[in-house]
């Protein structure tokens, strides 16, 4: 069998149970609506004139209201940072593990090659975060058609490729510390998944902040800019430092493992 599909099916169960874990919250929040439809389309025009608070939470672009505003605002805010805590973290053991369970000495006797071994590993991580958001995906969509709701379904996409692209960078920045530590930096991944999320909220408070969220994944996949039509300048200048930062943490993994003491 080979490195690809082992990795896979060490961690599937794992990637299953984060899966219908994260999606089966965002059902359920779904499902919930109906019975609070009536107090929520209430209180949206409360919501929407909160302050920093609204700017925050997005509430004052889209109205909790409507079923997908209630999905942009607050559903998409758990698959955002349940997805970036799950890639962090799958990310941070694939290569650390090795080292901590001292099976690198087998690994290497291997006729693969380090940079073989680690596109195998960064391949399984990329496809398993892939089934992830499927999965998420599919439930969030079957609660939508329970609902008789559907979403507009190009800012429906849009998001969740954003979204998923997050997940690949948080993950692929942990997988490059995944290559630089000897054990599993599980509590440093999860750390910098939560201080980008923050960051993000910090820099659409504070006006003095406004640039510093482009250093933020979160930027760009922001459900709320999405659905309500935002700029779409500084959704591509989002994505397009992501797609930096995701290929500067990818070659220097690649980089320092083929050069790193693994005795």
């Amino acid at each position: 069998m080979s490195l690809f599909w082992q990795e896979c099916k060490m961690n599937f169960k794992t990637m299953l149970v984060w899966a219908l874990c994260v999606g089966g919250v965002c059902l359920g929040c779904l499902l919930l609506y109906d019975s609070l439809g009536e107090s929520v389309e209430g209180m949206s025009d409360i919501f929407a004139n909160m302050g920093a608070f609204s700017e925050a939470l997005g509430m004052d672009r889209v109205s909790i209201g409507t079923l997908e505003g209630y999905y942009a605002v607050e559903i998409s805010m758990l698959l955002s940072l349940g997805g970036a805590l799950y890639g962090a973290m799958l990310g941070a053991g694939l290569v650390a593990k090795e080292e901590e369970g001292k099976t690198y000495e087998f690994l290497n006797a291997m006729p693969l090659g380090r940079a073989r071994i680690l596109a195998q590993k960064y391949g399984a991580f990329v496809a398993l975060l892939a089934v992830f958001h499927g999965i998420c995906i599919c439930l969030i969509l079957f609660g939508f058609a329970w609902m008789g709701s559907m979403p507009a379904m190009g800012n429906f996409a849009t998001y969740h490729g954003a979204a998923c692209l997050m997940c690949i960078e948080i993950g692929t920045i942990c997988f490059l510390l995944s290559v630089l530590c000897r054990k599993r930096p599980v509590g440093a991944a999860v750390g910098i998944a939560v201080m980008l999320y923050m960051m993000d909220l910090m820099c659409r408070v504070v006006p003095a902040l406004d640039k510093v969220k482009y250093l933020t994944p979160f930027c760009y996949s922001n459900a709320a800019d999405i659905f309500s039509g935002g700029e779409k300048s500084e959704w591509l200048w989002g994505i397009g430092l992501g797609a930096v930062v995701l290929g500067a943490a990818l070659g220097m993994s690649f980089v320092i493992y083929k050069r790193k003491d693994l005795m």
